[in-house]
């Protein structure tokens, strides 16, 4: 089990959000990052941490976990995007930082926890209408959600009616249903290991 952080609680709110951060990227040990990113993204949740967490960069941190090959962290960092996104300023260093892509890479982990917060950040980026950010309704990420709407798992079924009904208009639907499947390579497909050689 991971050692609790090395924090003095009595150092304040931004002194314990930059000693986890600080942590962070010091520590060698897996345990200790997933311990400290799950702390993190549940510090993100909560809407007074917002300004402390965009001045220690915690945003970029997230995004920058995103591209981890360890499911653990990138599930811990998906969720605080996902927990901080709701905040315009927020969703504005987001969209202008390049994390789109590597939100969309998110829907096709093979942790189901990851794809339901991508799913759920997608929507919280997106505005309803012609306002929204062009890549988060692109045609493969429509045809994903039109995938994980026949899902056998209800929370992503509905997450993904929800998207297609509330972030796309009909036109984009339909072009999604009109297209090869093959065409939805915008979205990778999950990373499966390398046979072992003997």
């Amino acid at each position: 089990m991971a050692q609790k952080p090395k924090v003095d609680p009595h150092v304040g709110r931004l002194g314990y959000l930059q000693a986890l951060v600080t942590e962070f990227q010091e520590t060698e040990s897996q345990d200790a990052k997933e311990q400290v990113l799950a702390n993190l993204a549940n510090f993100a949740y909560d809407p007074s941490n917002y300004q402390y967490l965009r001045q220690l960069q915690v945003l970029d941190l997230f995004l920058d976990s995103l591209s981890e090959e360890n499911e653990t962290l990138v599930e811990f960092a998906i969720g605080g995007l996902c927990n901080l996104c709701s905040d315009r300023a927020n969703k504005e260093h987001i969209l202008q930082t390049g994390g789109v892509p590597l939100i969309i890479n998110c829907l096709s982990s093979p942790n189901e926890e990851t794809v339901l917060s991508a799913v759920t950040t997608i929507m919280y980026l997106s505005s309803p209408g012609p306002g929204s950010h062009p890549e988060l309704t692109a045609t493969p990420v429509v045809q994903c959600m039109l995938r994980f709407s026949l899902s056998a798992n209800t929370r992503l079924r509905n997450l993904a009616q929800v998207f297609l009904e509330d972030f796309c208009s009909p036109s984009q639907v339909a072009e999604a249903r009109r297209r090869p499947a093959h065409s939805a390579l915008g979205i990778p497909l999950p990373r499966t290991e390398a046979p072992q050689q003997p």
